[in-house]
C-alpha cells in the first residue's frame, strides 16, 4: 500500500452545515480481518441531518465523521484477508465514518457490490435499500394483494419501499408534496397530500377497512394516526421521528416514546401489532447472524435494481470537500433522490 492522504469531515459539535472541518491524515493500514475502502461514493441522509442537531438517538459523542454508508473498492487488505477481494468494489454500512476518502472496515462487513452497478447506483441503496427491505419483508411480511400506506413515499426509504412493495404486488397509498404526486401516480403509486392536515381522512377514504401495513418516519401524532388507520392483523412499523428534528431537549424521548407506544399497543388483544424498526437490532448480540441477514438482504436489493424494480434518481453530486454544501441541500427540501459525495 503506497502511502496516501486520508481526507475526512468532520462534524465538530452542533453546527451549521458550513462549519464541518475537513481534515487530512495518513491512510490506516488495515489489522487482521480488516481492510481499507478507497470511496468511490458515499451519501447525505437524514441520520446526518438529525446529528448536526445532536438529535439523532444512537450518534456518538462530538466530533466525530458523519456518513451512513458508503462504496468503494478495496484498496488494502490485512492478514487473513483474501487478497483477491483487492480492486473489488464493496458496499459497508458504516452509520459513521463514511464520509473521507479511505475507509477501514471488517472485511465481514463488506458485501460486494455485482457487476453492472456503478458505485454511485450501489450508494443509493446501501442504508435506504436494507432499511426497506427489511421493514417491508422481514417486519410486515407483506403479500401481494394488501394494501400499505408508506409515508414519505418520495423520500430515501419511501421511494425504495414503495417500489418494493409494487414489485411485491403490494397497492401502495403514499403521503408526500403535491409536486411529487404526478412521479407517484407514474411509478403505481396512489398518492396523497400530507400537506392537506387529514391525512387519515384521505386514507379512509382509499382504504375504507383499513390498510395492512404503514411504513411511518414522522413519529409524533402521526404514530398514532398510523395505528387507527390499520385493519385488524395489520403492522405498523415505525422506523424514525422526522418530526422532533428541531425539537430541543433529550434526544432519546422521542424515539422512547414510540417504542413505548408500539409495545404497548401490540400488547392489546386488538389483532394489530406495531414496533420501532431499528437497522442496527440484534448486532451486539449475534453479529454473525447480523451480518448474514444484511448480506442477504442487501444482494436482493442490488438484484432488484439491476432488474428495474426500482429507479433511484441522484439528485446531486458533489466532491467530498464540499459536505456541507450536501448537506445544507439536503436539508433545503427542495430536492428528490440521493445526494452522492465523491472523492
Amino acid at each position: 500500500m503506497t502511502d496516501q492522504t486520508l481526507v475526512q469531515v468532520v462534524l465538530p459539535g452542533i453546527v451549521e452545515p458550513e462549519d464541518l472541518r475537513v481534515q487530512r491524515t495518513a491512510v490506516p493500514r488495515p489489522g487482521a480481518g480488516q481492510v481499507v475502502i478507497a470511496m468511490e461514493a458515499t451519501g447525505v441522509s437524514f441520520a446526518e441531518q438529525q446529528m448536526r442537531r445532536g438529535r439523532y438517538y444512537d450518534q456518538p459523542p462530538f466530533p466525530f465523521v458523519p456518513g451512513y454508508d458508503v462504496v468503494g473498492r478495496v484498496y488494502a487488505a490485512g492478514a487473513g484477508v483474501d487478497p483477491g477481494l483487492l480492486g473489488r468494489r464493496v458496499a459497508v454500512l458504516t452509520k459513521v465514518g463514511g464520509w473521507a476518502s479511505h475507509i477501514l472496515a471488517d472485511v465481514r462487513d463488506a458485501v460486494e457490490v455485482p457487476e453492472g452497478l456503478t458505485a454511485e447506483q450501489a450508494e443509493t441503496v446501501v442504508v435506504n435499500g436494507i432499511t426497506a427491505w427489511q421493514m417491508l419483508h422481514r417486519r410486515a411480511r407483506v403479500q401481494a394483494g394488501q394494501t400499505v400506506l408508506v409515508h414519505g413515499a418520495s423520500g430515501g426509504v419511501g421511494s425504495v419501499l414503495a417500489q418494493l412493495a409494487l414489485a411485491a404486488g403490494v397497492r401502495v397509498i403514499g403521503t408526500a408534496s403535491v409536486r411529487n404526486h404526478e412521479a407517484l401516480r407514474a411509478a403505481g403509486v396512489i398518492p396523497v397530500d400530507y400537506r392537506a392536515g387529514n391525512v387519515p381522512e384521505q386514507v379512509r377514504e382509499l382504504a375504507p377497512g383499513g390498510v395492512d401495513a404503514v411504513f411511518d418516519h414522522v413519529g409524533g401524532r402521526s404514530v398514532v394516526d398510523s395505528w387507527h388507520l390499520l385493519a385488524r392483523g395489520g403492522t405498523l412499523v415505525a422506523y424514525g421521528s422526522a418530526s422532533t428534528r428541531d425539537d430541543s431537549g433529550w434526544k432519546q424521548a422521542p424515539v422512547l416514546k414510540i417504542v413505548a407506544r408500539t409495545l404497548l399497543w401490540t400488547a392489546l388483544p386488538n389483532g394489530r401489532s406495531a414496533s420501532f424498526f431499528n437497522i442496527w437490532a440484534g448486532k451486539k448480540m449475534n453479529q454473525n447472524r447480523f451480518r448474514a441477514r444484511l448480506r442477504a438482504d442487501l444482494t436482493e436489493v442490488f438484484a432488484a435494481l439491476r432488474r428495474g424494480d426500482i429507479v433511484t434518481p441522484i439528485a446531486a453530486r458533489l466532491p467530498l470537500a464540499r459536505a456541507g454544501e450536501a448537506l445544507r441541500l439536503a436539508e433545503s427540501g427542495t430536492v428528490s433522490g440521493k445526494i452522492i459525495l465523491t472523492p
